[in-house]
């Protein structure tokens, strides 16, 4: 069961909260997992989270809700090593905590898209 104090989610705030700075600034510190992650976003995360929301080009997406897709995505298609359906509940929970009324819902579905691709 997942507590507020596992590592593994402690690991995922502190990654989406690089990633969510970064969008501000992108002189942000970030360490090594969120820079990976962001040379990712520029090859093929973006594209993935785009086609997967054709509907909302990413400048319209939340900078917080992009931040949670882009750790979930690269999560589902780069690691591999946590079953998609722990990493799409993460971000669920992640999205409830830091998101809007509707994050949860909109980055469910995307990441419901991503993993049928």
């Amino acid at each position: 069961m997942k507590t507020s104090q596992d590592p593994r989610h402690l690991r995922r705030i502190r990654i989406v909260e690089q990633l969510f700075a970064q969008s501000f600034q992108s002189s942000a510190a970030t360490d090594t997992e969120a820079h990976m992650i962001l040379d990712h976003c520029k090859s093929s995360l973006d594209k993935i989270i785009e086609s997967a929301a054709p509907e909302w080009p990413l400048p319209k997406i939340a900078k917080i809700d992009l931040a949670i897709l882009r750790l979930a995505a690269y999560e589902m298609v780069v690691e591999k090593q946590v079953p998609p359906k722990v990493i799409i509940d993460e971000a669920i929970e992640l999205a409830k905590t830091y998101g809007n009324d509707n994050s949860s819902k909109f980055i469910n579905g995307v990441l419901g898209t991503i993993l049928k691709i």
